[in-house]
């Protein structure tokens, strides 16, 4: 057993030592607790089972094959390496085998979980040649016999959504006999992309009732704080809790690193990165099988090639144990590095959240968190990657310059103590239902019986496509979809609410390197832009709006751009409101356009502007939903009587308030957008406003409207804590300002945000 606590000493000793570690928390063993099952196992599964060492069962995984036998649908929320396949591999298994013809679906977000599942399920009894995945990498040729005679399969949201469901006549025996549909890693749908998954599962449960069949949902999730809430909002239907976690914990020591300040005066500190590489050579060389996760490709290309130049230096034979693994790479490449890290070829691997899931890679012993992963459910699936085995392991999470980064490094309990966030989903999101009532439509013609399956906004929402010539009835209570409409799942992206994409080619080959989202292009394929595609860098040249595409050359620049932009919000209903402290708070529809007014180019690693050029694009509006707050009179006299800014206070208090509000909500900062000024014209008032950054709301902003009182004392809290002088990185200033971070006052946004806590 790995010895966690010689290793930190051994880190004390080392010169590079600069007082980083700032908490360890020792996370005590756990002992399993078994349960028996209400009515004994099939013989042959029971032999299976127990000669593979998986009985006796958990208490949760009892609890849930117990109901799931009972004809419920289960939702499991319980830590990484609980053994929660079980708890549908098992009813699954004990149906195909009992049931003539009965079928089963595995949804999965990424296709190496299929795979890594397709391994396990095929050692099952008689179940090797009933499974199969079915993905776009399916080849052609299996497809037809998949089809015919597969009774599990395994495949992605995205392919039920444009291959299966739009073919569901291909589908009819799988469908007329589907007694399960499973959705593991159910946490990872939320936001937009959760949404629209919500949508592909009324679609499935609609086809479902079509072909006289009513499946049971098996949901398998990361501990979250809403798992009940979160499966029936992604499902629609009700669902029974299973969160009991009855599994072995080898004991885990969790530790907090903060890079050391090297520039007093602006409270900079050193690169995260550079600390990565540094602890994942030490781990390394000690021979502690270790997984780094960075937050981008690049980062993850960079920390391995930093790292492999450490150990070349330090001990050459190390140096080869060490591989980089993300998207972008082959499969037949991630699946080697996957056998390698398993088969303890591999000391360490640097990986983006790609390894976050349950993929089996072997019994690691530690892992390190380059920067907070966006929420607590995300950084403890990363940490559970290591300790697997039931022995003790070590984790380390490197602190960013961010606002919540070092909010969490000064207030590790805030961390350790706080129950998991909420998984927020909208399927009644407009613009997503109507997506998938266009494909609801093209799949069977809608009827006044779908608001069962779409819910109470189906009405609303069918008659807006009437409206729009979408959707046309042609017998009395049957809508059908317009001819001129072809194939609608073709033109719907589930991971975003646009649909519509544009393209980048690359001039020098003249091929297709990627697609880039409509409502992100200005931002990240304007004229000038730097684009980073699989680690490789492209100049954009040309812009073309009507063709929807960006012409890139390949470069070797050595800076990266950041847009600047101007952002105007209007109101356009008050949904909500309330009074909190000494101030009015609204949740309400707003229309934001945003235009890209010019970029900075920025030195690689230093961060330094190195060139500023305008742009000339058109203005984009978009409706969502925000929350929004009045500032009481007292306090904006008083910022007067100081000669304090009010225009930077406000500016400063809307920035920490967006990077601390996904402690609240299971978001990214970069789902949340900001307005703030001294007087906004709908309400002759002061105003900070925070909204969702997409179309139609995806549930943020209404999360932040329930906890706001919490929201503004946290966010004070990561103000006043922060040790600079005038404001920076890690409380008040953001990477993704378009005002260049001006104006700015700390002191301001402080008593600004002290006088709305105020009785």
């Amino acid at each position: 057993m790995m010895d966690t606590s010689a290793f930190v000493h051994a880190l004390l000793a080392q010169p590079s030592y600069r007082g980083q570690i700032v908490h360890i928390e020792h996370i005590p063993r756990r002992q399993a607790e078994y349960a028996e099952l209400e009515q004994p196992l099939e013989e042959s599964l029971h032999h299976y089972l127990r000669e593979q060492h998986l009985l006796p069962l958990y208490t949760h995984q009892a609890e849930a094959i117990n109901y799931a036998r009972k004809g419920m649908n289960v939702m499991v929320s319980t830590s990484s390496a609980s053994g929660k396949t079980l708890c549908y591999n098992i009813p699954v298994t004990e149906v195909v085998l009992s049931e003539a013809g009965s079928c089963a679906l595995y949804l999965f977000p990424t296709k190496a979980l299929a795979q890594d599942q397709l391994r396990t399920l095929r050692d099952y009894p008689r179940l090797s040649r009933d499974v199969s995945t079915f993905d776009g990498d399916t080849p052609q040729e299996e497809r037809a016999g998949i089809r015919k005679s597969a009774r599990v399969v395994l495949t992605n949201p995205d392919m039920l959504h444009i291959g299966i469901l739009p073919n569901h006549q291909s589908w009819s025996r799988l469908l007329r006999h589907l007694r399960y549909v499973v959705v593991d890693e159910a946490h990872i749908y939320r936001g937009v992309f959760g949404s629209h998954v919500g949508g592909v599962l009324r679609r499935l449960r609609r086809l479902c009732r079509f072909y006289g069949s009513n499946p049971r949902f098996i949901c398998c999730s990361a501990t979250i704080a809403n798992p009940g809430e979160h499966a029936e909002r992604l499902v629609g239907l009700p669902f029974r809790v299973v969160a009991s976690d009855g599994s072995p914990y080898g004991g885990k020591d969790f530790i907090f690193w903060n890079p050391p300040i090297i520039d007093e005066a602006k409270s900079v500190r050193r690169s995260a990165n550079s600390e990565a590489s540094s602890l994942f050579a030490e781990l390394v060389n000690s021979d502690i099988r270790s997984l780094v996760f960075a937050r981008t490709r690049r980062l993850t290309e960079l920390i391995y090639n930093y790292t492999r130049k450490r150990l070349a230096e330090t001990s050459p034979a190390q140096a080869k144990k060490i591989k980089p693994y993300r998207a972008g790479y082959l499969p037949e490449e991630r699946r080697q590095i996957e056998k390698e890290l398993f088969g303890g070829k591999l000391t360490g691997v640097v990986a983006t959240t790609a390894l976050e899931l349950g993929i089996d890679i072997g019994d690691l012993e530690a892992t390190v968190l380059t920067g907070y992963p966006g929420s607590i459910a995300s950084t403890w699936q990363q940490a559970g990657r290591s300790g697997r085995s039931g022995d003790k392991s070590m984790s380390f999470l490197i602190g960013l310059d961010s606002p919540l980064d070092q909010y969490f490094m000064r207030h590790p309990d805030s961390f350790f103590g706080k129950s998991f966030e909420n998984a927020l989903v909208n399927p009644d999101n407009p613009y997503i239902l109507r997506a998938h009532l266009l494909c609801a439509a093209w799949e069977l013609p809608l009827t006044s019986r779908d608001e069962e399956v779409f819910g109470s906004a189906f009405e609303r929402e069918r008659m807006v496509l009437e409206g729009e010539g979408l959707l046309r009835e042609q017998k009395s209570g049957r809508w059908y979809l317009s001819p001129k409409i072809a194939y609608p799942a073709q033109g719907i992206n589930i991971r975003s609410t646009s649909g519509e994409n544009f393209v980048i080619v690359d001039t020098s080959t003249d091929s297709l390197l990627e697609t880039v989202e409509a409502s992100v292009a200005f931002f990240q394929i304007h004229p000038g832009a730097i684009y980073l595609h699989q680690g490789e860098a492209y100049l954009v040249n040309e812009l073309d709006l009507t063709a929807r595409t960006a012409y890139a050359t390949p470069t070797s620049a050595n800076y990266y751009t950041q847009t600047k932009e101007l952002t105007d919000l209007r109101i356009v209903r008050v949904l909500r409101g309330k009074t909190c402290g000494q101030a009015r708070v609204y949740l309400g529809e707003v229309e934001v356009t945003t235009t890209v007014v010019g970029f900075k180019k920025k030195a690689q690693f230093t961060e330094e502007v190195i060139g500023e050029e305008p742009l000339d694009l058109p203005p984009q509006h978009f409706p969502t939903v925000a929350l929004w707050f009045d500032l009481p009179a007292k306090v904006v006299a008083r910022l007067d009587r100081e000669q304090l800014d009010f225009a930077g206070g406000l500016h400063a208090a809307e920035h920490a308030a967006i990077a601390i509000l996904p402690l609240f909500a299971l978001c990214d900062r970069n789902d949340i957008g900001g307005v703030s000024t001294p007087l906004h014209p709908d309400t002759g008032r002061a105003q900070v406003f925070i909204y969702d950054a997409y179309p139609g709301g995806i549930g943020i902003s209404e999360k932040g409207f329930d906890l706001v009182e919490q929201l503004w004392q946290t966010t004070l809290r990561a103000i006043e804590e922060c040790p600079c002088q005038e404001g920076c990185p890690s409380c008040i200033q953001s990477p993704k300002c378009g005002n260049n971070n001006k104006p700015l006052d700390k002191k301001a946004a402080q008593l600004l945000l002290e006088g709305l806590l105020k009785k």
